[in-house]
């Protein structure tokens, strides 16, 4: 049996291998310390790929600053730490804990990522993040480039009995701009390789970074899948020194630009015309009073309609506008069209047709046409309101004080300085992600992202799973989220899910008709306040109301059976599970060998062993978990059969029968569990017997 290394991939070794397989001529071997290593011949690379190499002084544009070598290292520096799971935090029971497909992981976002980079490997179709701004009053992380690498490697990248670090990055720090730009590159490098090949990333900046970001990600996303930025202004500079500051952006990049689909959805001020027009038709009114009073009520609200406020036609089938029917220059289709009354040719446009003949005939057999009184009227194809789009604009206005003031009354009291806006996130989603689309923020602050995932699962019947990272930073204790018991960042955030989803749950339930299921724990008591979504104008109304009027569909998920997620999974970062002598055993010396005969340390569980064997096999942190006994020993099922593992002490051939009989993808067991030698001995036969097509070497492991 082949023994887990359990630590993350040295990615410097991935990256040799890659160019092995492309470039084998390259490899070599040379001398270093005494011994034979492999390495890249430069000259032979050289003239494979048949460009020029850049070295030494010699002139080249490059994006570059003190520290950026070693936070190349960094990105792909190993770690063997582990993600412990940490239970009674779920909002209904604890039994969500093994369900939920959502996860809140606490720690250190850096070796947050490089221990779930090999499980989510290019799955992830959206990230967004809202790091710090560098201001001079910002903490940043304290990745200590100071140090050697050998001497991170030696320290396991900790460097305090916490195992925070952060550090307060002050304008008179000489390193300003270097040390933000050393803190977030390595984390921006894995983020783009969790990145599916049609994912997106957004971060939200100010013009602190800014100019500085754009470089950073054009280095480590390329400047061709840069998409734009969004401008968002937020709220009104009463203090401008010479030019009052009202925005910060929102920059967009895409892994792979070139299969990227057209970000469109359903126009938001067309649904609002089509609501008023759905209203109107229930009073009984003929077609033609509903499109006077549809015309009065869209030019009383011009304002907030513009860009679709020309959609105020109505026929007998619904709302339309009689679109353009001429080419906008010559060449256009050119064919007869014989008015139905007349039964003359009608009038072609100048251009010809921007439409072929198919298209119209098409229209025409639905009633999509709109005919002149006779055959001097050019006829047009209605375009109807529910096929009205609307694409991701570069200018966005919102007043972002109101999520201040939104989570205050959440929480009922101040808990979180300037959240970010659900309405936004909510918005970058509906462009940008699928239903059934895993997404990341690991600055995750109050959790907006985690609310704004559940709130559009909730509206479109999705099944979006959130991952959400944050460093415990402890709160000030003068706060008043700390006299209301939140102790740090991650405590607000954990309670802004748990209370959102509760909201959320409580209006689907009240929309759902009675006894339907759906809902899993129920959802108790009303709460204070009802659970909301956003206009683009930030108006706050009822989800209730919302799923009156709107066309969409709210059902939870693909039936009335299914169940809306707004549980999480808690993970917290922590030292490996296992003692140094697993990493290093040649430094065991002879009269050692008793006191470690066990090689886990003595307050980890099986739970904890089993989360830090999970990414080594690649099986997602938010899969299904299953407990159950065999012969008395207690045995853990990860998804459909993909890990069985056992832990316990004396296991017996009972129980390595048991566990082969099921064909797992990965048995996995601890190398001192056995009930005797003869029981290790026989081990590989005893589980082939059962399971003979098993690859023994690949798929059985210990610890």
């Amino acid at each position: 049996m082949q023994k887990l290394k359990m630590q993350t991939p040295n990615m410097a070794d991935e990256n040799f291998k890659k160019l092995q397989e492309l470039f084998p001529e390259a490899v070599t071997e040379v001398e270093e310390n005494g011994q034979i290593v492999r390495a890249i011949d430069k000259d032979v690379l050289q003239q494979l790929i048949s460009n020029e190499v850049v070295e030494g002084a010699k002139e080249r544009y490059q994006f570059t600053w003190p520290g950026k070598h070693e936070a190349m290292l960094l990105a792909g520096t190993p770690t063997n730490k582990t993600l412990r799971p940490i239970k009674g935090e779920n909002p209904i029971d604890d039994a969500w804990f093994d369900k939920t497909q959502n996860l809140y992981i606490e720690g250190d976002n850096l070796e947050i990522l490089k221990i779930i980079q090999e499980q989510y490997l290019g799955k992830i179709k959206m990230i967004y993040i809202d790091p710090p701004y560098n201001t001079g009053n910002d903490f940043i992380y304290d990745d200590k480039f100071e140090v050697s690498k050998q001497e991170y490697l030696e320290n396991n990248g900790e460097f305090d009995e916490e195992g925070y670090r952060l550090k307060k990055n002050l304008e008179s720090n000489g390193r300003f701009h270097s040390d933000w730009l050393s803190m977030i590159y390595p984390r921006l490098k894995i983020a783009r390789n969790l990145l599916s090949d049609d994912g997106v990333i957004f971060i939200s900046i100010d013009d602190n970074e800014v100019e500085n970001m754009k470089k950073l990600c054009n280095e480590v996303f390329s400047e061709s899948n840069s998409v734009g930025e969004i401008i968002w202004q937020t709220a009104t500079d009463n203090n401008p020194r010479q030019i009052s500051v009202e925005h910060e952006y929102v920059l967009c990049y895409v892994k792979n630009i070139n299969i990227q689909p057209k970000w469109l959805i359903e126009s938001n001020k067309a649904q609002k015309i089509n609501n008023e027009y759905k209203l109107l038709k229930t009073k009984g009114l003929s077609t033609e009073e509903i499109q006077k009073e549809l015309k009065s009520w869209i030019n009383e609200h011009e304002e907030e309609l513009q860009g679709a406020s020309h959609y105020s036609y109505v026929d007998d089938i619904g709302v339309y506008y009689p679109g353009n029917s001429s080419n906008t220059k010559p060449g256009g289709y050119m064919f007869d069209i014989l008015h139905p009354i007349t039964n003359k040719i009608c009038k072609k446009p100048d251009y010809g047709y921007r439409w072929t003949e198919k298209t119209f005939y098409e229209a025409a057999k639905v009633g999509d046409v709109e005919w002149g009184k006779d055959e001097t009227t050019i006829p047009k194809i209605k375009k109807r309101i529910e096929t009205v789009t609307e694409g991701l604009k570069s200018y966005y206005y919102e007043d972002n004080r109101y999520w201040t003031k939104y989570l205050n009354n959440l929480f009922g009291r101040k808990v979180f300085e300037n959240p970010k806006s659900v309405n936004l996130i909510l918005r970058l989603l509906s462009f940008t992600s699928k239903k059934d689309s895993i997404i990341l923020d690991f600055f995750s602050g109050s959790a907006t992202t985690a609310h704004a995932v559940m709130q559009l699962n909730a509206e479109d019947g999705g099944n979006r799973k959130f991952i959400m990272v944050q460093l415990p930073e402890p709160c000030d204790e003068k706060s008043e989220a700390y006299k209301a018991g939140y102790k740090t960042i991650c405590d607000i955030g954990k309670e802004r899910i748990r209370r959102a989803g509760k909201k959320i749950l409580e209006e689907l339930k009240k929309m759902l008709p009675q006894n339907a299921s759906g809902i899993a724990g129920g959802a108790g008591e009303q709460s204070e306040t009802e659970g909301v979504l956003f206009d683009d104008d930030c108006k706050e109304r009822p989800l209730s109301a919302l799923r009156a009027t709107s066309p969409k569909s709210f059902a939870l998920g693909a039936d009335q059976n299914s169940q809306l997620d707004v549980g999480f999974r808690v993970l917290r970062l922590d030292s490996s599970n296992m003692k140094d002598v697993f990493y290093r055993p040649r430094d065991l010396k002879k009269d050692d060998l008793l006191s470690f005969s066990n090689n886990i340390k003595e307050d980890r569980t099986d739970l904890d062993l089993l989360f830090q064997v999970m990414p080594e096999c690649g099986a997602d942190f938010s899969s299904t978990i299953d407990e159950f006994l065999i012969s008395g020993k207690k045995v853990y099922k990860v998804g459909q059969n993909y890990i069985i593992a056992c832990f316990d002490e004396n296991i017996n051939e009972e129980v390595i029968k048991e566990i082969a009989k099921q064909k797992p993808v990965y048995a996995i067991f601890r190398d001192s569990s056995f009930q005797s030698d003869s029981v290790l001995a026989n081990f590989e036969q005893i589980f082939k017997a059962e399971y003979p097509e098993v690859d023994f070497e690949e798929n059985v492991k210990i610890i």
